[in-house]
């Protein structure tokens, strides 16, 4: 029920501890873990070792400003771009989000993750940390560019999660610094900021990631903590994959009281798997729910890779060779064009 982060470039007692823990189902791999593609190929194998293959192994590698591995990756650009594209030409947006997912997902596979929690579907309208992370203020185009995506992930044998249900991209604050609240009425979400997640469902997509922002009008509590917004998403909107919270240490999660009152308030709200990024913060998650009934097994088997391509394959492949080439032009030509 607990996905968890841990410290550095291989793993430490205490991280082998936490992550042998039943009520942990995964890891969430930062920047902080990485120094290139062998230290990380040895740090995911002795994860292996530890809790084998059904054991989910996660990073955000969305490209732009928040991608966790660059050296020895191929530098993906914003996903802002791709939207700029699809102004220019509609046609060429949407193969370019496919690329740029079957990109990411192919070599992040070829290392052993099993999942980017990507892509964001929030609307581009201001918001201080979505920001370039975004593809468009339009709903509708961030919705057809957001299925394109899951069918790229789902290509390259990755599962997706769209993010920050139900919409983060409308208001100014960071949640990763202070409490975010969206005073919108519901039926404007629905409209608007809804309109995405329904797209990126009907593709296909396994899991979805609820953001730390208050909707006062619908709830007094956070998405995350929110039976409301958790209950409409499996009822109205249908959805039957993971639920995810967002990461619990992050300052708008504090709503809840300490880390342990964090992570029960999410379960409870109905999230099925809690983001619990810094390691110090892990022992007291994995504290607060000993001896609760982890996650189905087959809801976290869903998120485990599917199709895991080498390195050799991957860099002797001419497709992957001109995807790789189309998002470095996307990323020169958007770099001339703000100059």
């Amino acid at each position: 029920m607990l996905i968890a982060g841990i410290e550095g470039h291989e793993l430490t007692a205490s991280d082998r501890a936490n992550l042998a823990a039943p009520e942990v189902s995964g890891v969430i791999l930062f920047t902080r873990n990485y120094t290139g593609r062998a230290q990380l190929a040895a740090l995911v194998a002795g994860i292996r070792e530890l809790r084998g293959e059904s054991f989910v192994i996660s990073a955000d590698h969305e490209g732009g400003p928040v991608q966790r591995f660059r050296d020895g990756f191929t530098r993906l650009p914003p996903l802002a771009r791709i939207g700029e594209l699809y102004r220019r030409d509609c046609k060429a947006g949407v193969a370019m989000a496919e690329a740029h997912a079957i990109v990411m997902a192919t070599e992040l596979r070829a290392c052993d993750v099993d999942l980017s929690f990507a892509p964001v579907v929030d609307l581009a309208r201001g918001n201080r940390v979505i920001g370039e992370r975004a593809f468009d203020a339009d709903p509708r185009i961030v919705a057809e560019l957001g299925a394109a995506y899951v069918r790229g992930m789902h290509l390259a044998g990755m599962a997706a999660t769209l993010k920050h249900y139900p919409g983060h991209g409308s208001i100014p604050e960071d949640t990763h610094l202070e409490k975010a609240i969206d005073s919108r009425p519901f039926d404007v979400i629905r409209a608007a900021d809804l309109v995405p997640f329904t797209e990126g469902f009907a593709a296909g997509a396994e899991a979805v990631m609820v953001a730390h922002v208050t909707y006062p009008a619908v709830d007094p509590l956070a998405a995350g903590y929110s039976k409301i917004w958790v209950d409409y998403l499996r009822s109205e909107l249908g959805f039957r994959g993971v639920v995810f919270s967002d990461d619990v240490g992050m300052a708008a999660a504090e709503s809840a009281g300490g880390i342990g009152a964090r992570v029960l308030a999410h379960l409870d709200a109905g999230c099925d798997l809690v983001l619990v990024c810094q390691p110090a913060m892990v022992a007291p998650a994995i504290a607060s729910v000993r001896g609760r009934r982890p996650c189905d097994a087959g809801m976290v088997a869903a998120l485990c890779g599917s199709v895991a391509r080498d390195w050799t394959s991957i860099e002797a492949d001419p497709q992957h060779a001109r995807y790789v080439a189309a998002l470095g032009e996307l990323s020169r030509t958007a770099s001339e064009a703000h100059a």
